[in-house]
């Protein structure tokens, strides 16, 4: 009862965890029950009407407090739970229906393969890697601890509200820092918009693949290392295309003035000037991701998702 309540819930809701509870009640529970007035309360878990046959059921899926707020205080078996999950490092969710708290699942992140090279990636580009997460700090300590970013109290920030996400990344830019952050959940739309650059997982919400400058189409934090070493390599393109275009012309102005440039020759130049130019952008078509995908042996991409005009 207790999985097919919340896993019904929790199917209503686009984030991971919710995802993942309403994927193991349909595997051990089957069909779910149909919900009424969901509604998702941020930063605290989703509430919502089951009906269950001719009955129906105030359920409520989150964190302690949100149940504390509706006067569903956990029982010591169930706070015993929770404090036994958070020391493992795992995310513990509260269940509760009709006045009273009935139950804890526990949910373990389970980290990609490929996130700890991703993390070394960026720090290969000079970068700081810091965890901006919702999650309690047990659970974020362990998560960096495996991908290899440091366990301090300026880049492992956890226990965050959605709206406190932005004020982190506020905090950072008022130091002088530029901040790109990286997300694919509703939670994180706010904070990818008041990034200087955000980045959405392709495999994430609409919501926060609209708020970011960019979208990685592969769901693997790699393709952040890539999308940001191709970005400096374009720009590096674009400010040598600049000073040879000034160069030519600061050499060549004061000789045409002079009178000593022919006509001829000037054109010819400014020819060339302009294939060097056009074949010099082109060697960016020789670069090349650091990984392919490893699902389907092809290479990632990155697509600006915002249509504002962009002048090179």
């Amino acid at each position: 009862e207790l999985l097919r309540f919340a896993g019904a819930l929790e199917n209503a809701s686009e984030h991971p965890i919710a995802q993942a509870i309403a994927k193991g009640a349909s595997a051990q529970v089957g069909d779910l029950p149909a919900v009424e007035d969901f509604a998702n309360i941020e930063g605290l878990g989703v509430q919502g009407v089951i009906v269950d046959g001719e009955v129906s059921h105030a359920v409520l899926v989150g964190r302690p407090r949100l149940l504390a707020e509706w006067s569903q205080h956990l029982t010591p078996p169930l706070e015993a739970v929770m404090s036994e999950a958070a020391e493992k490092g795992q995310t513990a969710v509260a269940v509760g229906w009709d006045g009273r708290a009935r139950g804890v699942l526990v949910v373990a992140d389970a980290i990609k393969p490929t996130s700890a090279e991703a993390i070394s990636q960026l720090r290969g580009l000079e970068l700081t890697p810091v965890l901006l997460t919702g999650d309690n700090a047990a659970v974020a300590t362990a998560v960096a601890t495996a991908v290899g970013i440091e366990t301090g109290s300026d880049t492992v920030i956890a226990e965050v509200m959605p709206s406190e996400k932005v004020d982190v990344i506020k905090r950072l830019q008022e130091q002088g820092k530029t901040v790109a952050m990286v997300g694919d959940g509703v939670n994180d739309a706010a904070a990818l918009a008041q990034a200087d650059l955000g980045l959405a997982m392709g495999t994430g919400t609409d919501v926060a693949i609209e708020a970011s400058d960019l979208t990685l189409v592969r769901g693997d934090l790699r393709a952040a290392a890539d999308a940001i070493r191709l970005a400096r390599r374009t720009l590096g393109t674009i400010k040598g295309n600049l000073f040879w275009a000034f160069a030519y012309n600061v050499a060549a102005l004061p000789l045409a003035a002079a009178g000593l440039l022919n006509p001829m020759l000037a054109g010819a130049a400014m020819a060339f000037s302009s294939v060097f130019v056009v074949s010099n952008s082109l060697r960016l078509r020789t670069f090349r991701v650091t990984n392919s995908d490893p699902r389907t042996g092809t290479v990632g991409a990155t697509a600006v998702s915002r249509s504002e005009p962009v002048n090179a």
